[in-house]
């Protein structure tokens, strides 16, 4: 049984283009207001402004701060000369606008500014009721699930990305995937255990040592895992996730794991009254109004590089999940889904029945 989470931590550095596509990811993003520009906000929309004209954000936010408080100056789009300019309160940007628009800013290089009021457009934005998420294991108490950030350094990640890119995807109606060990069967969700495809890629070898040498697996760091699905999002349109499911009991044994790459997701867990084998896919992603889905649900927040295992009730009783979601909230901040996330999956092929402590969540006991 597995319980809790480590950090194995890689210092490293990033390159300007790696900062920018954090930076990018974790920008709030704005759209024009509903009911046109005499319906106000504390956002201003900000044009003939910004690095690309040699004016800093931090210049803009000063000379914007003489009219209230700012909370902050994001690029509103790769042009480097539009910027969003936040404040805490309406009154302080209706004041800028006033005081601003189409108005010669000396203190600005002597730039005439057009500004709009602009409000943030949070896509389609994680709407985990009210579960808070998580971002370690031990908080959702969960047994056995276990979460480690930075599992992976980013150079190791990227030479893991290239590794499958260098390979054949199998398309899916709406993601790639790759199959090593064992080809997985999306239909029956299970594998054909007389279709062996090989041993795992030698690029996986850093990868499982490590996971070998991780103390607390116990036993279940001798287990020989055989089976790898690669499952390469890069091609989904933003806000495509996972419908929920548990890995069928009889195809694999205890321990589950996922390494993400590339990209950040929300992974919520939900744990059915009814059981598994007594609800439908299509009733997890769209409950009807009135029908008994009584669940417990929880939440975590699955950064790049970060390694998933679970196990025991975390692997045999509780639905695993990634919302279809463009933009999730962890905690204050809101977090775009980046263009592409990558997942490798790792488990090990059941040679017989499933006799786990779950049977009311088992196909093999039912």
């Amino acid at each position: 049984m597995i319980r809790g989470d480590v950090s194995l931590v890689f210092v490293c550095s990033c390159d300007t283009k790696q900062y920018i596509a954090l930076l990018q990811t974790l920008m709030p993003r704005f759209t024009s207001p509903k009911g046109g520009d005499d319906v106000s906000s504390p956002h201003l929309y900000v044009a003939n402004c910004g690095p690309a004209v040699g004016v800093s954000h931090e210049t803009i936010a000063s000379v914007f701060g003489m009219y209230g408080e700012v909370e902050g100056v994001y690029a509103a789009d790769e042009s480097g000369t539009r910027v969003i300019v936040s404040y805490h309160d309406k009154s302080s940007s209706q004041a800028a606008m006033k005081a601003l628009n189409r108005h010669l800013c000396s203190s600005l290089g002597g730039r005439t500014l057009h500004i709009q009021y602009s409000v943030q457009s949070l896509g389609k934005v994680n709407n985990i009721a009210s579960v808070q998420v998580s971002t370690s294991a031990s908080d959702l108490d969960i047994p056995g699930l276990y979460l480690m950030h930075d599992f992976v350094t980013p150079q190791e990640e990227q030479e893991l990305l290239a590794a499958v890119d260098d390979r054949p995807w199998h398309h899916l109606a709406k993601r790639r995937v790759q199959h090593y060990g064992y080809e997985f069967c999306y239909d029956i969700r299970n594998v054909n255990t007389n279709k062996y495809l090989g041993e795992l890629p030698s690029f996986m070898s850093p990868v499982l040592q490590r996971i070998r040498s991780f103390q607390a697996l116990g036993r279940a760091a001798d287990m020989s895992l055989d089976q790898l699905t690669a499952s390469g999002v890069n091609e989904y349109p933003p806000g495509i996730g996972l419908s929920p499911h548990v890995d069928t009991h009889s195809a694999f044994e205890e321990l589950i794991i996922s390494l993400s790459l590339a990209g950040p997701c929300i992974m919520e867990f939900r744990k059915y009254t009814t059981g598994v084998w007594q609800t439908t896919s299509s009733d997890l992603e769209n409950p009807v109004p009135g029908k008994n889905l009584n669940f417990v649900k929880k939440a975590i927040y699955l950064p790049p590089r970060s390694l998933l295992l679970m196990s025991g009730e975390a692997r045999y009783a509780w639905h695993h999940y990634i919302p279809h979601h463009k933009v999730d909230k962890v905690n204050d901040s809101l977090i775009r889904r980046s263009a592409r996330r990558v997942s490798f999956t790792l488990r090990k092929v059941r040679q017989g029945p499933c006799r786990c402590e779950f049977p009311q969540f088992c196909d093999s006991q039912k």
